[in-house]
């Protein structure tokens, strides 16, 4: 990797803003996936959940081929003068808006059942594992080349997640008032007719936020030709030996795990064990209260802890919390929407953090190999990310039908399956939190004081 030319603008706020815009755009048709597919092919196709926990986890394995392709393809393409990953984002925003929109089609509801599974397997395969891929595996990798400097990068991962927070509004908050109605008996039910309108608009703002986005950011920092040369057997050696990568792509795992269970059980949860949807709209507002307060202060915190420090500090807190509300066993919606607001709060900091990791790992790996692979290291980390939202899906669909939980019912779920739903949403989430804190305390190596040696010696190397 070459140092940063003298004739790009250095960097600064429209980097930052704009790479913020980016993920604006990955998670307005990530997040409504997230939060309501599930929903969509339960209750308005009515298709099996343990077939759709099934499906979800199919398609992760797919994404072990397809995102790893994508990296290998970002690091051997030769950068344009526009830069080597921000390209992308023009070609594949278009794509990946239509293939999101496909996906909530209710004409499908009318088909015979094995039509249903067909397009439910064909569409999430296109928009998850192809085109989903083709831009968020790029727009990752280039914040490693926006800058080579650790608080640059840690302030990038901040803005990131500050930007995941509009689409959460959006999406976690206003849209939960026009997918469900109530019928006439109380009972909440899924508003079929508008699934479809709902991810046209998310697909579009998505596609809008990709090109602001790409003319927002510069690539400053320019990868050699040597440093992308070797063959993908000897990546894939190289990756089996790094500690770090295993690491995090542990924590990945389990905290998206625990992260997305908790927000597809959620609807559920308010739906059917509190019969309130208005608490789900209440609580994924107040939830990014702590996150944007903590914003300001994720950069000098990372610096003065360490970000490997500050994640384990976020597990325990998630773990006290949610083992916590598994033996309250509430039934008070304030009380379950407010603890489990206080279990996140550490995650609010983690998260707008977590993305910086990946540029840590990207370097550990050109110091101990003298090799920079920065695509292929975070397509294995978005894979990994994918798994843990695989898992998620799987178990919410596998436990939804372990329970009785009926796809579709218009009488309401009984009192045995409420019961269920609420154990699911606490004490797998429990579970998950406390083996992240255990990955980044015995696996991940890279604290505080390794990270600074990482940096000084590849500024050394290249002689800045």
């Amino acid at each position: 990797m070459s140092k940063i030319p003298a004739t790009f603008q250095p960097f600064g706020w429209k980097d930052k803003v704009g790479y913020m815009i980016g993920n604006v755009a990955n998670d307005f048709t990530f997040i409504l996936a997230s939060l309501y597919l599930q929903v969509f092919y339960t209750d308005v196709l009515g298709i099996n959940a343990v077939l759709v926990g099934t499906m979800f986890l199919v398609a992760r394995i797919v994404d072990a081929f397809t995102d790893t392709a994508m990296g290998r393809i970002c690091d051997k393409t030769k950068a344009t003068k526009n830069g080597k990953f921000k390209p992308w984002l023009l070609r594949a925003c278009g794509p990946v808006a239509l293939a999101s929109f496909l996906m909530y089609q209710t004409f499908a509801a009318g088909l015979p059942m094995t039509l249903r599974v067909i397009y439910m397997f064909v569409t999430y395969l296109l928009w998850g594992s192809i085109c989903y891929t083709c831009i968020n595996i790029p727009y990752g990798s280039m914040a490693s080349v926006m800058s080579n400097e650790p608080d640059h990068r840690a302030a990038l991962s901040t803005f990131r997640g500050v930007g995941s927070m509009i689409p959460q509004i959006l999406v976690g908050v206003v849209v939960p008032m026009f997918l469900y109605t109530t019928l006439e008996d109380g009972t909440k039910v899924a508003n079929a007719s508008a699934f479809p309108v709902v991810a046209l608009v998310t697909a579009l703002l998505a596609a809008a936020c990709y090109i602001i986005c790409y003319f927002m950011c510069t690539e400053r920092v320019k990868v050699t030709e040597e440093s992308t040369a070797i063959s993908f057997k000897d990546t894939l050696k190289a990756l089996a030996g790094n500690r770090a990568l295993i690491g995090i792509s542990l924590v990945f795992i389990c905290y998206l795990g625990a992260q997305m269970l908790n927000q597809t059980i959620n609807n559920y949860i308010f739906k059917d064990y509190f019969g309130n949807t208005m608490g789900l709209s209440v609580m994924n507002a107040a939830g990014f209260a702590p996150a944007l307060i903590l914003a300001p202060c994720a950069v000098p915190l990372a610096r003065k802890f360490g970000k490997k420090e500050l994640g384990i500090f976020a597990s325990a807190l998630g773990t006290v919390a949610f083992g916590g509300l598994f033996i309250m066993k509430t039934t008070n919606m304030w009380a379950y929407t407010i603890i489990n607001i206080v279990g996140l709060l550490g995650f609010g900091l983690f998260n707008l953090i977590i993305w910086a990791f990946v540029s840590d790992v990207i370097d550990d790996q050109e110091v101990r190999t003298g090799s920079r692979e920065d695509g292929t290291i975070y397509a294995v980390c978005s894979f990994a990310r994918k798994l843990g939202q695989a898992i998620a899906s799987a178990l919410g669909g596998w436990s939804l039908g372990w329970i009785g939980y009926m796809e579709g019912s218009m009488t309401g779920q009984t009192e045995a399956v409420k019961s269920g739903i609420y154990n699911i949403a606490t004490l797998v989430p429990m579970i998950l939190y406390l083996t992240v804190g255990i990955c980044l305390l015995v696996i991940y190596p890279l604290g505080k004081k390794k990270v600074a040696e990482n940096t000084a010696f590849l500024k050394a190397k290249r002689g800045e």
